[in-house]
């Protein structure tokens, strides 16, 4: 199979250059990866996507996203990319079904995904309670008591955001001290609901039919550890984002943490045709309406590149 544009990732991102390349005549092919709709289906309701006043769903708003790019032509391949040559045009994509498609234009849109302490209550309650986007669900805990993990400039942030939101908001720290930048370390000490629980860990969750607490291991002065329970009806992990893009790591230039390096303004990466949007080359923002901006940008850009190389 041969096309002009080859989208890798079927999120936010990987969908809106589809409607937008399909508009244009392209024809693109997506394909569609591990999770079909990309990260944003596991949440169960989003509120602040432009257009939903009653909120949707993640999964429906990713089917709405899905079907509206079929509409307008583009084809889904419901398989997972495990190899790219990137060295010789057209560029060469295989998947797992190992079928090889070449393509003039390539959209990497693969996002990226939370780490997580690796605790069985973080899968248990995933959706109940369990969250790594306290922008996208600080508004369901309004008033209740939550409690956030980390302690670098996302945990901080959290915490921060969360608190105008929380009657009390805890910001469990595995270390002594804060990795968090100065600015908001001193932001988080105006903050007079935030109680900052140095040398915690969460060492479980516990809960009937969603969160209602955790269990938090802690060490004392005379450096002895403990175990305490903790009310609390949210739980928001905040210890950093794996951006999936190893799978091109010879050919493409990314940062220190693994996000995608863009160029001036634009989607274009380090080789000329291949393009990356949506969470893999944002380290910053992590929503869904910007993954979907960016979606538009890189087919814009692809367009103007096949148009220019034609």
């Amino acid at each position: 199979m041969t096309t002009d544009c080859l989208i890798i990732g079927s999120g936010p991102a990987g969908y809106t250059a589809a409607i937008y390349a399909a508009r244009a005549g392209m024809k693109p092919v997506i394909i569609a990866g591990p999770v079909q709709g990309g990260q944003l289906t596991t949440t169960n309701e989003i509120e602040n996507y432009p257009g939903f006043p009653d909120a949707v769903s993640g999964f429906d708003l990713m089917d709405k996203m899905r079907l509206q790019a079929e509409k307008f032509g583009a084809e889904i391949i419901y398989e997972t990319v495990t190899k790219v040559d990137f060295s010789n045009r057209p560029f060469a994509i295989t998947t797992d079904a190992e079928q090889t498609i070449t393509a003039r234009a390539v959209i990497i849109a693969t996002g990226a995904v939370a780490k997580y302490l690796g605790i069985e209550g973080e899968k248990k309650y995933a959706g109940m309670g369990v969250s790594a986007c306290a922008v996208c669900d600080g508004f369901f805990y309004r008033n209740q008591d939550v409690i956030v993990v980390g302690g670098g400039d996302t945990a901080v942030g959290d915490a921060l955001y969360l608190s105008n939101i929380c009657r009390t908001v805890y910001l469990a720290v595995r270390k002594d001290y804060l990795r968090a930048s100065t600015i908001l370390q001193n932001r988080l000490a105006e903050a007079k609901n935030i109680q900052v629980l140095y040398k915690h860990e969460v060492a479980d969750i516990f809960g009937n039919n969603g969160v209602e607490g955790v269990t938090l291991k802690y060490t004392d002065q005379n450096n002895e550890q403990h175990f305490k329970n903790l009310n609390v009806t949210g739980y928001f992990v905040a210890i950093g984002r794996s951006p999936q893009t190893e799978l091109f790591a010879p050919y493409i230039d990314t940062d220190a943490n693994g996000y995608i390096i863009t160029q001036n303004n634009t989607t274009q990466t380090n080789v000329p045709g291949v393009f990356a949007c949506g969470d893999c080359a944002d380290p910053l923002y992590r929503q869904a309406v910007v993954a979907a901006g960016t979606g538009c940008k890189a087919a814009l850009d692809v367009e103007k590149y096949l148009a220019s190389n034609a």
